[in-house]
């Protein structure tokens, strides 16, 4: 019996070579074997040569799995591909459910390793400006293996929270409402004119770029290729790029000139309205006679949450400065 192989989970990128790892070109060059849909076997097509190929469709993620696992068990070397990042909607998750369905463990003589690439999210932001240099989350529109009202309430609160959000799988030919849902979701809870970018193909032969509004965002051309950014409230577009602001511009003035602190800011230091200054603040207003309640609807935070840290001890905190704070001024 032959010894057992490897499978080598692959992020591609975006697709084009200039935005591939050297790791990712060599796990390919080195496998005996690659596995992937039929539109990522064509973006590597330079690297194949030699090679046993398995083409797979658009919905056939368990069978590329399955074909994987069996040549690693025939000792093998095996690259199964993903654009974008392979643990980002890509091939890592189901492969694992296969792999432990199976009786796989990570002492197994299959080895398995997964390279890293970029996401789609990531080579959309770097075509379209910096709109994830804040808080943000990632959302599949695809209600294939997920049931809507788990979306539906995913967009929801995300949109409640106002975290930049990256569309993923926002339609297709036959799913063609869930875009118009997400926008009715999130208008609930954001201004028409929040900025937008549509995304299709980033890096690749037909991309095309396209800035909206929220309230303008489901009459786009938008397909199975696209990715969609929705600002946060503080997102803007100016000069053909989209930029959500880190938050700078809270604690210093004169940006362009390196900027000098606020009254009352410390550089290296949360804001005074971060956490200790805010549960400050909140014990001074409850010395003043307001109640946990009104705190909790003023703040828009839950009643037993603002109870519960008022509850904590305040005397003796001192906010210690990390490398992360030094890092973000």
């Amino acid at each position: 019996m032959s010894a057992a192989g490897k499978i080598t989970l692959v992020g591609i990128g975006p697709g084009s070579v200039e935005h591939m790892t050297a790791r990712a070109r060599s796990a390919i060059a080195e496998a005996d074997v690659v596995v992937g849909y039929v539109t990522y076997i064509k973006l590597v097509a330079d690297l194949l040569e030699g090679k046993e190929v398995v083409r797979k469709g658009m919905t056939e993620e368990l069978d590329r799995a399955v074909s994987a696992l069996e040549a690693a068990r025939e000792g093998k070397k095996v690259a199964l591909i993903s654009s974008g990042d392979a643990g980002v909607y890509g091939m890592a998750g189901p492969t694992y459910e296969v792999l432990f369905q199976a009786g796989w463990t990570p002492d197994d003589a299959v080895q398995v390793e997964i390279v890293p690439g970029a996401s789609a999210l990531n080579a959309c932001a770097a075509l379209v400006g910096a709109p994830l240099t804040h808080d943000f989350c990632a959302i599949s529109l695809s209600d294939l293996l997920t049931p809507w009202p788990v979306i539906a309430r995913r967009l929801d609160a995300v949109a409640r929270a106002d975290f930049v959000v990256a569309l993923y799988n926002p339609k297709s030919g036959r799913r063609t409402r869930q875009i118009v849902e997400a926008q009715r979701l999130f208008l609930r809870h954001r201004r028409a004119d929040t900025p937008v970018a549509i995304v299709k193909s980033a890096y690749r032969r037909r991309q095309n770029l396209v800035f909206t509004t929220l309230d303008q965002m489901s009459e786009q051309d938008i397909g199975m290729l696209s990715t969609v950014l929705i600002g946060n409230s503080s997102t803007f577009l100016r000069n053909g790029l989209m930029v959500t602001p880190r938050g700078y511009a809270n604690k210093y003035d004169g940006l362009a000139q390196g900027g000098e602190t606020r009254d009352g800011e410390k550089p290296g230091r949360s804001l005074s309205t971060g956490l200790l200054g805010w549960l400050h603040a909140l014990r001074e207003q409850v010395d003043a006679g307001r109640s946990v309640a009104e705190l909790a609807c003023e703040h828009d935070l839950p009643e037993d949450y603002i109870a519960a840290t008022l509850a904590e001890p305040m005397d003796g905190a001192v906010e210690p400065v990390g490398a992360e704070d030094a890092d973000e001024r």
